[in-house]
């Protein structure tokens, strides 16, 4: 299964209103999971929320279904909580995602630096263009979410920025 069929799996899953879909092939297991809550019962009763998510693992692995989505969901609600106060910068286009103008150049920004409004922050390749992306906010680049020489989609999350 390729990344971009997962992806619009995920997509679906999330405008549909379906609480949760598996599928399950040879090779791998996906659930998807909404944001609404979900009780699940094992031992003790437990209650999950957890936002869309994709939980993938080889069926080989002698893991339980139920810990993993546990284990994940409890990790994914943490650095929610902990990414909450940052600000995204998300990708105004679809195309491919480069962090600096050439290969033989240094990165327009960094985990760490410092960035003010209109500063260039990466490139987004489209149909042969190249498009600076300039940010429009300022603070801090806490997290580069994307690789560099990636392919991105239109609003997907590219920098966390910490404005304080």
């Amino acid at each position: 299964m390729k990344l971009t069929e997962i992806q619009d799996l995920i997509k679906f899953v999330s405008k549909s209103g379906v609480n949760e879909v598996e599928l399950e092939t040879k090779e791998i297991k996906i659930v998807i999971k909404t944001g609404k809550q979900v009780v699940y019962q094992s031992a003790p009763a437990q209650t999950i929320a957890a936002p869309a998510q994709m939980i993938a693992s080889p069926l080989a692995n002698n893991v339980p279904v139920s810990e993993t989505v546990t284990t994940a969901t409890t990790a994914a609600a943490t650095e929610a909580a902990t990414e909450a106060k940052y600000i995204t910068i998300k990708s105004p286009m679809i195309g491919t995602f480069y962090r600096s103008s050439g290969p033989d150049k240094g990165s327009f920004v960094n985990v760490g630096d410092d960035i003010e409004v209109g500063k260039p922050v990466c490139i987004i390749e489209a149909m042969k263009l190249f498009n600076e992306i300039e940010s429009e906010i300022k603070g801090k680049i806490i997290k580069v979410l994307v690789d560099d020489s990636t392919p991105v989609e239109y609003d997907q999350p590219l920098f966390l920025v910490d404005p304080s």
